[in-house]
């Protein structure tokens, strides 16, 4: 494997410096530290890694400095040979070295994508970081695997940084839209490119490509992330049973949800199952970037995480190609969208919460332990009950936190409320994000 190695380390070094879309954040080079980007599966990790790459090589540093490695790569297969092995990872330096035997290897970029694939992965990074190079730059689908792992193998060497599908702001960059929306004409073509950013979601390929098989391309990376990333990883055996689980969180996206509940169901249908597993299944369904959890907030931080989570889904186009409901489910797709837009504010979920007493409010951004925001969604304020609920919702929070940072975002509607002493401000979705 060694001789494959060094073909697909030459090859990547020669297709530099890669024509990339950019993103509107990048990793940071020479730190001194392991810079760690866990994400979804085609959320653009590797492209983050390319942006870096040509950041190096403007600065001076020549290509055959730089060591890019995709570990899913089909040609490789680090899953089972342990790291030590002649046959494991540690042949990726073996490679580098006789490629080019005379450069010093504390001067080496290694930039290393997917690296859960690879057995043992912990001890080869930490040889090289404490051994090698400081210049370590990782990509993971994995949350919760890339977190325990670092967090007791490379304790205090590391710098994680999230990454999502396409934003708003950067869907519109990939698709050339001017974002002046002081201009009539082109505040019409934003609202349209919103509307279809709301229902078909931000992965850069769908962006970019075209638009016959958006739905084909959705379901096959459910699929490679279902059976690549979560039943293979965690040698899940009933896969009924998970199916079941991603369908019932999407049939209930945005609401509080109960496992227990869940567990129940299965349980009735005739299907033996521990409750436990249930309980791990849906962790794994979050490791791996389908689902992400927001917690009920209490003042207690004991009782913070007993109230039921409400889940959200990575990326509306899943919502659009896994369900096919859109005309009754739109406040969903908008509440997702928001819920999105502010996780990318909140990296890893920190101070991010919903309110619920007698009323609900969608969500509570903490800063520094104080609330700097409160946010309700709705598609529109048409109906008076429903009026009547978001505002409840934001009134309750306010008064029992103390902020005076309101907002309601609905699909186009723009204005304010006074209720109570409070001013509301109403945005358009597309405003918002």
């Amino acid at each position: 494997m060694k001789e494959v190695l060094k073909e697909i380390i030459v090859g990547n070094q020669n297709a530099l410096p890669a024509d990339i879309n950019g993103r509107s954040w990048e990793i940071p080079v020479d730190t001194g530290k392991i810079i760690t980007v866990p994400g979804v599966r085609r959320s653009g990790k590797s492209s983050i890694f390319f942006i870096a790459q040509n950041k190096l090589l403007k600065s001076g540093v020549p290509k055959e400095k730089i060591l890019f490695l995709n570990l899913d790569d089909e040609r490789l297969d680090f899953s089972g040979a342990s790291a030590d092995s002649a046959s494991g990872i540690g042949l990726i330096l073996d490679a580098y070295r006789e490629l080019y035997p005379k450069i010093p290897s504390k001067e080496v970029y290694f930039f290393l994508d997917e690296i859960q694939v690879a057995k043992g992965w912990e001890k080869f990074v930490r040889r090289i970081y404490d051994t090698v190079s400081k210049n370590i730059y990782l990509t993971g689908s994995n949350s919760k695997m890339l977190s325990s792992e670092i967090a007791t193998a490379l304790r205090g060497r590391t710098l994680q940084f999230e990454i999502f599908p396409l934003s708003f702001t950067e869907y519109c960059d990939f698709k050339n839209i001017d974002m002046d929306f002081y201009d009539s004409s082109k505040k019409a073509v934003l609202i349209n490119a919103f509307h279809e950013y709301l229902f078909k979601g931000g992965f850069p390929e769908i962006t970019l490509g075209k638009e016959t098989f958006h739905e084909q391309i959705l379901q096959e990376y459910y699929y490679v992330m279902i059976f690549k990333d979560l039943v293979e990883r965690y040698n899940v055996k009933n896969v009924n049973v998970l199916r079941y689980l991603v369908k019932r969180l999407l049939a209930n996206l945005t609401k509080p949800t109960a496992a227990n509940k869940i567990f129940n169901e299965i349980k009735s249908a005739g299907i033996a199952i521990s409750k436990n597993t249930v309980y791990e299944l849906i962790g794994q369904l979050e490791s791996i970037y389908m689902f992400l959890s927001l917690p009920k907030f209490n003042a207690s931080s004991i009782k913070e995480f007993s109230g039921m989570p409400k889940y959200y889904i990575i990326d509306n186009g899943f919502n659009s190609a896994l369900q096919n409901m859109v005309s009754e489910n739109k406040g969903v797709f908008l509440e997702n969208a928001v819920y999105l837009h502010l996780r990318r504010k909140h990296p890893f979920g920190k101070g991010l919460f919903y309110f619920k007493e007698k009323y609900e409010c969608d969500f509570m951004c903490l800063d520094k332990q104080s609330v700097s925001e409160l946010v309700q969604v709705c598609w529109n304020l048409d109906n008076q009950e429903t009026r009547k609920r978001e505002i409840n919702g934001l009134l309750e929070a306010a008064k029992a936190t103390g902020c005076k940072n309101l907002k309601i975002i609905t699909y186009d509607f723009e204005g304010s409320i006074k209720e109570e002493g409070f001013e509301i401000s109403v945005l358009p979705g597309w405003k918002f994000v």
